[in-house]
């Protein structure tokens, strides 16, 4: 069975949910190999005290032990937020060939420091706005708790 970007992103949303549930901040990862989810990854920097351990790194250091390999090029990474800067970086050295991502961040998105510049390896292929408003209004929600 053959399972779309939609598909992939509602499991990323499963953990951006574990993420929420644990007071971390809602941003869930997988990492799909050949049309199968290989990793999953939810933001742990509260938990783990740790300001890298972001939904993004914990899915993609999955992958590596999963796949035995430290390049993940037919990997695909859906991730309900933007990725930051550092999570980009992360994916440029991995060589992850497609980054599918949900909602927009414009405070610690990428785009906010790099602006037009393609921070991602130059063979990837990248896809925004999948559930986005899904994806959007779980991060409201957890801010809205805080206030």
């Amino acid at each position: 069975m053959e399972f779309d970007d939609e598909y992939f992103m509602k499991e990323a949303l499963k953990q951006a949910r574990l993420a929420f549930d644990a007071g971390e901040v809602p941003v869930g990862a997988v990492v799909v190999w050949d049309n199968k989810i290989i990793a999953r990854g939810h933001n742990q920097v509260e938990q783990l005290n740790d300001s890298t351990a972001h939904a993004e790194m914990i899915a993609m250091t999955s992958a590596f032990n999963q796949v035995g390999s430290k390049y993940l090029p037919e990997a695909v990474l859906y991730v309900t937020v933007e990725p930051c800067l550092m999570c980009c970086g992360a994916t440029y050295w991995a060589k992850i060939g497609r980054i599918v991502y949900g909602a927009e961040d414009v405070k610690n998105g990428y785009k906010k420091t790099t602006g037009t510049n393609w921070p991602f390896h130059q063979k990837a292929q990248l896809t925004n706005g999948v559930l986005a408003a899904e994806c959007g209004q779980l991060m409201k929600e957890f801010f809205a708790q805080l206030r």
